[in-house]
C-alpha cells in the first residue's frame, strides 16, 4: 500500500516517523489544552471532569478504530495485544505498579511528558528515570524480572479479544463507547473542552490506519503502532545515546512530537512555568515513583495511553486487563498515602501547600 501512495524520497520506516511527529505534535497540544490525564480521573481533585476527558478521547478511539478494522483497513490478529498466552501475572503486577507510581509521581507518563515540556523540572526528572527503568526492564538488568513474570501465563484459546465473545466486536464496541460517552456526558464539562477531547481521541485510529495499512510495504515492514509512551521512552533514551547507529523509530517521533506539541501550546496559551522540587523528601518519592511506572509499563504491556486508550480500542482482554490493574494500583496507593499522612499528622500549613502543588 506505502507504493501505492507514490512516495519516492522516504522509505515506510522514514514515513513513520514522520507521522508519529505530526500525531505527537497534536496529541501535546490538545492534551496541554485539556490536561488529559488518566491519574486526575481517578484520584485528582477534579476528578469527574477528568475522567469525563478521558472517556471522550476513548470513546472516539474505540469508535474509530473498530470503524477501521469492520472496513478491513487494519486488522490485530497478528498484535501483541492478541497472544493467546496471557501473561496475567505480570500484567497484574505491572499494573499495580504503574498504578501507584502515577499517584507518587502525581501523573501519568503522557502528562508527565506535557508538563515537562511545559517547564516542570519535576516531570523531567520522573521520565529520565522511567526511561531508564524501562528499558533496563526490557533489555538490561531487570529482563529476568520480566521473563520470569511474564512466564506464567493464562491460556485463552480463542477468547483473547471482546470480539470472540457473544455479539462481536460491533456490539462490544457499541457498548464500550457508549458507557465511556455516559461517564463523559455527566462529567460537567463544558462541550469545546468535550470536542478537543473527541478531537485527541481520533489520533489513535489514525495512528493504527497510519501504520497498520497506509505505510504498509512487504519489503520494509512498519509494525501496526498508536499512541503509547513506554516502549517509545526506551527506544528514545537508546536512539539519543546511539543515533549515530540505529534509526529514529515511530516512538522517538511520536516523543519528540509531543514535546513540541506542548511547548508550543503552553507558550501560546501562557501557562508555561518553570517548576521544581520543593524538598529532598519529595524527590524520593517522584523517584521511586518513576522506578515503578518504568517496570509496570513494561510488565502491564503499556501505560494508560499504550494499554488504555490505544490498546482497549482493540477490544483486547490483555489491555482492558491492564488498564483494570492500573486503576486498582492509583485507587490502593491514593487510600494507603492519605492513611499514611493522617497517622504521621501531615496537616496543616504543610497539607496546604502539598494541595496547592500541581500535578508533575
Amino acid at each position: 500500500m506505502f507504493e501505492s501512495f507514490g512516495f519516492e524520497t522516504l522509505t515506510a520506516p522514514q514515513a513513520a516517523v514522520i507521522l508519529a511527529l505530526i500525531l505527537g505534535a497534536a496529541f501535546g497540544v490538545l492534551a496541554e489544552r485539556t490536561k488529559f490525564c488518566f491519574r486526575r480521573g481517578l484520584v485528582g481533585d477534579d476528578n469527574r471532569q477528568a475522567m469525563g476527558v478521558w472517556m471522550t478521547a476513548l470513546a472516539v478511539a474505540i469508535l474509530g478504530t473498530q470503524l477501521a478494522v469492520a472496513q478491513g483497513l487494519i486488522s490485530f490478529d497478528d498484535h501483541r495485544f492478541m497472544a493467546a498466552d496471557l501473561p496475567v501475572l505480570a500484567i497484574v503486577v505491572g499494573g499495580l505498579l504503574f498504578g501507584a507510581g502515577m499517584v507518587l509521581t502525581r501523573g501519568c507518563v503522557s502528562r508527565l511528558t506535557v508538563l515537562t515540556a511545559g517547564g516542570n523540572l519535576r516531570g523531567l526528572f520522573v521520565l529520565l528515570i522511567f526511561a531508564i527503568t524501562a528499558h533496563a526492564t526490557l533489555k538490561g538488568i531487570l529482563a529476568p524480572l520480566r521473563t520470569t513474570l511474564g512466564a506464567v501465563t493464562l491460556q485463552l484459546g480463542e477468547q483473547v479479544s471482546l470480539a470472540a465473545l457473544p455479539g462481536g466486536a460491533l456490539t462490544w464496541a457499541l457498548l464500550l463507547a457508549a458507557l465511556a460517552l455516559m461517564i463523559a456526558l455527566r462529567s460537567g464539562n463544558r462541550p469545546g473542552q468535550l470536542l478537543l477531547a473527541a478531537l485527541l481521541g481520533t489520533l489513535v485510529p489514525l495512528a493504527w490506519v497510519g501504520t497498520g495499512f497506509v505505510l504498509f510495504d512487504d519489503f520494509d515492514p512498519v509494525a501496526i503502532e498508536s499512541l503509547s509512551f513506554t516502549s517509545p521512552y526506551a527506544d528514545t533514551l537508546f536512539w539519543t545515546i546511539a543515533s549515530t547507529s540505529i534509526p529514529a523509530g515511530f516512538g522517538v517521533g511520536l516523543i519528540g512530537g509531543t514535546l513540541i506539541g506542548a511547548l508550543v501550546a503552553s507558550l501560546l496559551f501562557g501557562t508555561f512555568r518553570w517548576q521544581s522540587f520543593s524538598s529532598p523528601r519529595e524527590t524520593g518519592r517522584y523517584a521511586t515513583g518513576a522506578v515503578m511506572m518504568g517496570m509496570g509499563g513494561v510488565l502491564a504491556g503499556g501505560c494508560t495511553v499504550g494499554a488504555g486508550l490505544s490498546g482497549i480500542p482493540t477490544l483486547s482482554v490483555a489491555a482492558l486487563l491492564a488498564l483494570a490493574a492500573i486503576a486498582a494500583g492509583a485507587l490502593s496507593a491514593n487510600w494507603g498515602l492519605g492513611l499514611t499522612s493522617r497517622s504521621r499528622g501531615e496537616s496543616g500549613a504543610a497539607g496546604k501547600r502539598q494541595s496547592q502543588q500541581p500535578a508533575a
